[in-house]
Formats: C-alpha cells, structure tokens, sequence
C-alpha cells in the first residue's frame, strides 16, 4: 500500500521503528477499527490510533460532553461540553489525521445492533463502562471472531487483556462469566479515578491495538494486565479458556470441525 508524501512524513516515527516499519504502517493503513465508548479509555485510545495512522475508525456513543468529564477524557475541551461525544470526537480526530476515515455512531451499543457494528471490523476496542455492554461485545466478537481489546478502570487501579478465541486465547466471558455484585465495583462517580489512570490504559490499549495489527512484538493474548497507579505495581496473570464457557466454547467447537 503506497504512502503520499505527507503519510511518509506523519507516519516516520513508525516506518524507522524496529518491528513495525513501513509494512506494519501499511497494514495499520488497510485496518479498520471499532471502538465501543469515547470515555476516559476511548478517548485517548482514539487519540492514539487516530495519530498512528489506523485506516478506518469507528466509534459507538450515545452520552453528551459534561464538564465532569475533562478530568480523564481528554479527547474533549471545554467547548465540547454539552456536545454528543461521537460529534465532539469527530472534529477533534479529523483535526488530528485528516489522512484517515471516521465514522461515528450516536448510539448505544447493544443485542440489537452489536452484531452489525462489529461485522467486518479487523478489531474491537471496548472502553464501555457496563458489564452488561462489555457482555454483549464480548460475545459479538466471539460470533464475528473478531479480536477484542477490553479493559477497565477503578479508581487507582486498570485492567486489560486480549481476548480472541478463534486464536487460542480466552474471551472476555472466560474470565468473567458473571457480572460484579451490587456494590462490588462502584461507579467512577462513586469511588473517583484518577484521571491519569484512564490515559495510562486507554494508551496500553491503542498499543496492543496497534502491535496486532502491524504484526509487531507479543499482545496481551492469554495474559491480564492489571495495573495499580497507587503502588506503582503491575502484575501479569496467565489465562485460559474455560472448556465450558457458555459463549465462546461452543463456536470455537464449530470452528475447528
């Protein structure tokens, strides 16, 4: 895939990286990306895989800008407030890389519709912030064998990994069959996050994004990542699929006869 002067010039810092080079900057060209959510993982996310170049993103939100908001999601200014996010979101990311192609759904993502959107995606990022939402991702990936990316914050601490399990790797419903007790996981506006933290994730998932697509170095894939900002620790934990996970075994089965 040829490159203009100006994608040349943009894109340098990939082209000369050791593992990605013009290649993988040629595959990120040729992808297209969904993310669910332009919160505080979606919206640096976005910033990310917008300047590096993905070829086609979309993103699904159905909230407005508050002033909230801007402590973490710094997609947004305070000229956004009271804009949808996917409005907001598009001018700021068609500013960034106007090289690129956006598409914005104001929406929410849902049983309804999850199997469209995701259909013909080479990737999902989930940034959403409801089990019930990331369930429904989950297992419109799993049906599209589409890879997800998903993580999630709580006020110092984020996790993330990278579910494929037409690739080996577990889904999101291996790990978390079940949905948190009530009270278990406070909402951010409950418990608070720190607003850096939701740039930390958001950015590990645009760098898991961007080494599976470009075919550079190793992804998350079979390992969760949590993270903790207070400590300044992070641990890595091995996965595996469950043999009896009610979304994912039953069409990785299908798969391999």
């Amino acid at each position: 895939m040829a490159f203009s002067d100006a994608e040349l010039e943009r894109y340098a810092r990939h082209i000369v990286l050791r593992g990605l080079g013009g290649p993988g900057q040629a595959r990120l060209k040729a992808a297209s990306v969904l993310v669910v959510g332009a919160g505080g993982l979606g919206a640096p996310a976005l910033l990310y895989l917008a300047a590096a170049g993905v070829g086609k993103l979309t993103l699904i939100d159905d909230d407005l800008v508050d002033l909230s908001n801007l402590q973490r999601q710094v997609l947004f200014d305070t000229t956004s407030i009271g804009a949808p996010k996917t409005e907001a979101a598009l001018q700021r990311l068609q500013a960034l890389n106007p090289e690129i192609a956006l598409q914005a759904h104001r929406l929410r993502l849902d049983a309804e519709n999850a199997a469209d959107l995701v259909a013909g995606q080479d990737l999902v990022l989930d940034g959403s912030d409801s089990y019930a939402t990331r369930a429904v991702v989950n297992a419109a990936c799993v049906a599209a064998q589409v890879p997800l990316i998903a993580a999630a914050l709580g006020s110092w601490e984020g996790q993330i990994s990278f579910y494929a399990p037409h690739l080996g790797a577990p889904c999101f419903a291996c790990l978390f069959p079940e949905p948190p007790t009530p009270g278990q996981v406070p909402a951010c506006a409950e418990a608070g996050v720190l607003g850096a933290l939701a740039g930390i994730m958001g950015s590990m998932m645009a760098a898991e994004a961007i080494k599976h697509l470009s075919g550079a170095g190793t992804t998350l894939a079979g390992r969760l990542l949590i993270y903790d900002g207070l400590l300044a620790e992070t641990q890595i934990f091995a996965t595996n699929r469950r043999p009896d996970c009610a979304v994912c075994a039953a069409k990785a089965d299908a798969t391999q006869r």
